[in-house]
């Protein structure tokens, strides 16, 4: 177990003797099935990552994707809606993919009808167009419409349908549902002369994996049961996209009137395709407004007449279905079937894994005995009659406060562990568990918080929830990761551990010994020499010289390294409360290419963008997705530099022959693209194939290496003139304190010291993982801050706020190697904020002089009007100095 000795109360729990000790047989696996085997065999692309988000989207084994290309490959599909050979061929194995879809839900054509759709979703809004509403009127109080409040925002989103129809719509309480269910309820009159209701409850929670009874649909159907005492015939929709992906659903037993299912849910592929799967029963009552291609038997286009097909699912998919994603469900189906032997063992399986992991998680405890986790759940994960495979839950400190679950999701990825974050698109689940009201929803609202975004912590109450879910594939080796991560985290004292925290040869595990090497080539070089802080201003402007201008990172490895030698201002910075006299300087940094090494200089010219061709340039995937260190740390391998004189970049790394690359394009032979970044448009153009060839050599996958356009601009978000951006993220410039940085290493190193641990963080690199532009000495840590403005020189610098931490900072900049401690002791210090550095804009460029930033000028900030601090004189606030 990785980060020193485990605390009493942090040992993972024997999954032998946790079997042993169940009051009911688990069973886990396939019988004879081998499931090391079968992951081996079908999910090869998993070998090294934990994917916990199967209630989101589980995943296609390789076999499916095979089969089914090899159909598509030798069989000739056309469309459906004609009469020639290849168009029949495609009808025809529709509609046995619709036979065993009902099969599949011990169902027939005789009683269900499958529709088609391109999702649970688009099933859901069916159902509201197209169900048979009665408006209130003198002789009737209209229909209906309840819904559990711990529903799918698709369920709830129906609500806006019913009440353009003047139809009343009500939540429901599982409380109130739960207390129905045990009263007896008068005995059900003649319905079918009264108006038509329609109650909708999931059969299993999104946010919690709460499975409701599916008795409730024959009670409220029969009028035993009821939503609401009204008169009325019930109908009833259930929602079983949650619940199929992990579980049989007999239907010919729980005869719902409308099941709507997502198929993605349960293979894992072809997304955006679902089904509404409707009682025959109740498929006459369905009214149809639109009609489009294939759904009409007869129409005019000049006059209103139109007949609708006799065949409720031809009435209803308007237009082409998506067949062939139709034919993907037939390899789907044989694949679940061969590798598992059907869902009942699908059921068990992820069952006894989510039960091992809710009992593991639940005997976490610190040392003083608080628990590390609180978990949302309605059941005790008792059976998998009441409990999927789904466990929400928010992590604890050691006094039980909350820690948001963006930093759990932030640390969880430097482990290689895919957890989902939020509410989950279940508002009312998520306000009944964690306690929020409706006034609070509001308030958060205000507060900037909408639903998908990372604000997950508002006055200390948490806006929502972490949830891991298994899929057939899962095993217990990704339990078991993610419980170690757990501890790791939260209960084993950080001291430098690399990351992935696994044993070898399970998903997670990092390589070892030689193989480790191979993996992250480590950089052997020699240190950069310190700038000089009083460097006089007639300096030579920049120096072009490779020889001369060093690349930061070009130091012994991080295992390597026994402690640091600080230079004057780092010393200087050691006295935190000292005054100093003047802020200058320390260091310049650009990073031509996004995500990859830095290039140190000592005086630079400014663009219209920032530092000149800082962050011009970045990688991107044969996608044309931009890559950054989050999904490949070797990018910090790469080592640009810049030949101003030569006009050129010249990029190196280990075990790779130097490449030049031009500095502007030739317009004439520039391919232009688009990519984004930060969900921003950019127009950028391909620097060709010759450096694509060396990226895709060094990373073994198809690369491209692509810069922003020059005549393109890329306007800042925030309200601040006319600042155009680069391929940053946030801002034109990111300034680094020193003084912050010491305290941190202190920090660090005080971690280090008690675990008797030598100092594994020299200044240099901790200063690396910031990935700065601007570092200046400090008279206290963290005093940025408190900056409004900051004067260097004759220019002035707008601070936008504080530069808020992913988990590129846990990435040594010199090895590619990740480790958490970082990340871990700045969320301590700032109570769950990982905040470290100050973004910078400059608006007023005059590009009729040229503009230098240079180590050693002075740095003169201006205060906020509402910080109380004084150790800045007047002077200090408000004077321009021209070094």
């Amino acid at each position: 177990m990785a980060g020193g000795a485990a605390q009493p109360g942090a040992e993972l729990l024997s999954f032998a003797g946790f079997l042993d000790s169940s009051p009911q047989p688990l069973a886990y696996g396939y019988g004879r099935r081998s499931l090391r085997e079968l992951r081996a065999r079908e999910f090869s692309r998993l070998a090294g990552t934990v994917y916990l988000d199967h209630a989101g989207a589980t995943l296609f084994p390789q076999s499916q994707l095979t089969n089914f290309t090899k159909d598509l490959m030798e069989n000739v599909y056309g469309n459906p809606h004609s009469q020639n050979i290849s168009s029949k061929l495609t009808h025809d194995t529709v509609e046995q993919v619709r036979y065993r879809i009902l099969a599949h839900f011990h169902t027939s054509p005789e009683d269900y009808t499958v529709i088609f759709t391109a999702g649970s979703t688009a099933a859901l809004k069916l159902v509201a167009e197209a169900f048979p509403w009665v408006s209130p009127g003198p002789e009737s109080s209209g229909s209906w419409f309840c819904y559990l409040t711990d529903s799918h925002t698709s369920v709830v989103g129906m609500r806006k349908i019913t009440a353009a129809m003047n139809v009343t719509s009500i939540p429901i309480r599982p409380e109130d549902m739960w207390s129905a269910e045990k009263q007896d309820a008068a005995a059900a009159g003649n319905q079918d002369c009264q108006p038509p209701h329609l109650f909708c409850y999931p059969a299993q929670s999104n946010f919690s994996g709460t499975r409701y009874p599916l008795s409730w649909i024959e009670e409220v159907k029969s009028g035993h049961t009821r939503p609401m005492s009204v008169p009325g015939k019930w109908f009833v929709l259930l929602d079983a996209a949650a619940y199929v992906g992990t579980s049989p659903l007999d239907l010919s037993v729980h005869q719902a009137d409308f099941v709507p299912i997502s198929f993605y849910k349960i293979f894992g592929f072809p997304t955006g395709l679902g089904a509404l799967l409707v009682n025959n029963r109740s498929a006459p009552l369905l009214r149809k407004t639109y009609f489009g291609g294939g759904t009409a038997a007869a129409y005019l286009a000049g006059d209103d007449f139109y007949i609708p097909r006799e065949s409720v699912a031809e009435r209803f998919e308007d237009g082409t279905i998506s067949f062939l994603d139709i034919i993907a469900l037939k390899h789907g189906f044989d694949a679940l079937e061969h590798l598992t032997g059907g869902m009942e063992n699908v059921r068990q399986h992820t069952f006894t894994l989510a039960r091992y992991t809710y009992a593991a998680l639940s005997a976490l405890r610190y040392p003083n005995g608080a628990p590390v986790v609180r978990i949302y759940s309605d059941s005790e994960f008792s059976s998998p009659e009441v409990q999927g495979p789904v466990i929400s839950f928010n992590v604890l400190d050691d006094h039980g406060r909350i820690i948001g679950y963006s930093q759990v999701d932030k640390m969880a990825s430097l482990y290689n562990i895919h957890v989902r974050t939020g509410c989950f698109c279940n508002t009312g689940a998520c306000q009944r568990h964690l306690g929020i009201s409706d006034e609070m929803v509001k308030k958060h609202l205000q507060a900037g918080h909408v639903c998908g975004d990372d604000v997950d912590l508002i006055d200390g109450q948490p806006t929502g929830s972490v949830r891991i879910s298994f899929g057939y594939m899962s095993t217990l080796e990704d339990a078991q990761a993610f419980l170690r991560f757990i501890i790791a985290t939260h209960l084993c004292p950080p001291h430098g551990q690399q990351l992935p925290l696994a044993t070898p040869g399970e998903a997670g595990a990092p390589p070892t010994g030689s193989e480790a090497q191979d993996a992250v080539p480590a950089i052997v070089a020699t240190h950069s020499p310190s700038p000089q802080e009083d460097a006089p201003p007639d300096a030579r402007v920049w120096n072009n010289s490779l020889t001369t201008v060093h690349a930061v990172g070009l130091c012994p490895p991080l295992l390597e390294a026994t402690g640091t030698q600080q230079t004057p201002s780092e010393k200087a910075a050691g006295v935190p409360d000292g005054d100093l006299g003047s802020r200058v300087i320390t260091n310049l940094y650009i990073y031509p290419i996004k995500s990859c090494a830095a290039f140190e200089v000592t005086r630079w010219p400014l663009g219209n963008q920032g530092l000149l061709y800082d962050r011009s340039w970045m990688v991107v995937n044969h996608n044309g997705i931009c890559l950054s260190q989050k999904q490949e740390p070797r990018l910090c391998l790469i080592q640009p530099f810049i030949d101003l004189q030569r006009r050129i970049m010249v990029i190196q790394a280990r075990g790779m022959e130097p490449i030049e690359v031009p500095l502007e394009e030739n317009s004439e032979r520039a391919q232009i693209c688009q990519s984004k970044v930060c969900a921003d448009r950019v127009n950028t153009y391909d620097c060709g194939e010759k450096i694509s060839s060396w990226l895709s050599k060094f990373f073994g996958r198809p690369c491209h290496l692509i810069k922003q356009s020059s005549d393109f601009q890329r306007s800042a978000r925030r309200k601040h003139g006319k600042a155009t951006l680069s391929l940053v993220n946030e801002a034109q410039y990111l300034l680094v304190n020193r003084s912050s940085v010491l305290e941190l290493q202190q920090q660090l190193s005080t971690s280090s010291d008690e675990n008797g641990k030598e100092e594994l963080f020299p200044m240099k690199d901790l200063i690396s993982r910031f990935r700065a532009n601007i570092i200046t000495n400090g008279t206290r840590a963290f005093e940025e801050e408190n900056w409004d403005e900051v004067s260097i020189g004759s220019l002035r610098f707008q601070v936008l706020g504080p530069c808020h931490r992913c988990q590129m900072i846990c990435i040594d900049q010199q090895t590619g190697q990740r480790n958490q401690d970082v990340f871990q002791k700045l969320s301590e210090r700032q109570e769950r904020k990982v905040n470290f550095g100050v973004y910078l804009m400059h608006t007023a460029l005059d590009s009729s002089s040229p503009c230098y930033l240079s180590v050693g000028s002075q740095v003169l900030p201006m205060l906020k009007e509402n910080t109380e601090h004084d150790d800045l004189s007047a002077s200090e606030k408000h004077q321009d100095v021209i070094s």
